[in-house]
């Protein structure tokens, strides 16, 4: 980028960059528009990797980018990617800075956000989404990334991946795990246009039925997180998923509590619980609910499915998923299966 365009370019985000923009209230919607998919990528494609969250060195990208290459697709590094502002890949301002620039230029077919950790929500609302609405593109990550996974559904209407990032590829891709390896194939079949479709063994607590629509969901703490923000999603009749780590059976049920209480709940096409690594209590201080328990005990008597184990999440077994786009969910005797509908 040429220094005049740069400046200004900085100049404009710096003016009401990382601070938040004017922005209405969350109101639910009557009738949304419809989610548009951006073009598939094909040999020769760019794939951008970014880090709006956490800090990562280039030399811990180098078995994502090794993999991206073989696939293909041409890498090109954000400016974050090696800087480090105490946890965060540099400032606010830089993080906001870089990912702009991902999003608004053509020659990014795609953006790969490096790792999670905590960071996107505080440069969200400094991000212009004009450029990224006229020319789209897939947006891919999870965690901390559900921020960006529920502002674009919110307020572009734009599909994104929800899948592993680069932190989490195998560093000896011929001694991973089969299921490490799937899971990171799963995001280069998400990105080329193929079908997309996962089975999980029958639970005896999951609530047998079928639906079919948008799929939505995340991280549940940041979904909570959101809860009344312009990056907050309306859920009717949508098949809802997630999945979240590190917190006690309390705070799990607090959350599902916030789903409830704020209308998540009701009226949902699907439900599909994907891995919760909860601590264990504290002794003396048990809360005496497991994951199922709590799930079930505040959804009630529900007429959509419910599928439990699902392979998304803070695990080994976190399969890419297309975000806003329509899928069809059944639970029954057989298992749960999740299909995309491209």
């Amino acid at each position: 980028m040429q220094r005049k365009s740069f400046l200004a370019t900085l100049g404009t985000l710096l003016a009401g960059s990382v601070g938040p923009r004017a922005a209405a209230a969350f109101v639910p919607d009557e009738e949304e528009a419809p989610v548009r998919r951006p073009p598939f990528l094909k040999p020769g494609d760019t794939i951008a990797i970014t880090s709006p969250a956490g800090a990562i060195t280039e030399v811990e990208l180098q078995p994502a980018l090794q993999q991206i290459r073989s696939w293909g697709y041409r890498v090109r590094l954000g400016s974050s990617i090696g800087k480090k502002d105490f946890s965060f890949g540099g400032t606010d301002d830089e993080r906001c800075l870089d990912l702009q620039q991902l999003l608004d230029d053509p020659s990014v077919n795609a953006i790969l956000c490096a790792r999670g950790g905590y960071g996107a929500v505080r440069i969200v609302d400094g991000l212009s989404w004009s450029g990224f609405k006229r020319h789209p593109k897939w947006v891919i990550g999870f965690s901390d990334i559900t921020v960006l996974h529920s502002h674009i559904h919110r307020q572009c209407r734009i599909a994104t991946i929800h899948s592993k990032m680069c932190n989490s590829f195998p560093d000896d891709w011929a001694a991973a795990e089969p299921v490490q390896r799937d899971t990171v194939l799963s995001i280069r079949d998400a990105l080329a246009g193929k079908p997309l479709s996962y089975r999980v063994p029958a639970f005896e607590r999951n609530r047998p039925g079928t639906a079919a629509g948008v799929l939505v969901g995340g991280n549940l703490r940041t979904l909570e997180n959101l809860a009344g923000t312009p990056s907050d999603i309306d859920t009717k009749g949508k098949i809802l998923f997630v999945e979240d780590t590190g917190e006690y059976p309390y705070s799990v049920d607090r959350m599902f509590q916030n789903l409830h209480r704020s209308g998540k709940l009701c009226g949902l096409g699907g439900l599909i619980v994907g891995g919760f690594r909860m601590k264990p209590d504290d002794p003396g201080e048990e809360f005496g609910r497991d994951l199922y328990d709590i799930v079930l005990q505040r959804i009630g008597p529900v007429d959509y499915p419910v599928g439990f184990n699902f392979p998304v999440g803070h695990q080994r077994a976190n399969f890419a998923l297309r975000c806003g786009l329509r899928h069809r969910l059944t639970v029954d005797a057989a298992g749960t299966t999740l299909t995309d509908s491209l």
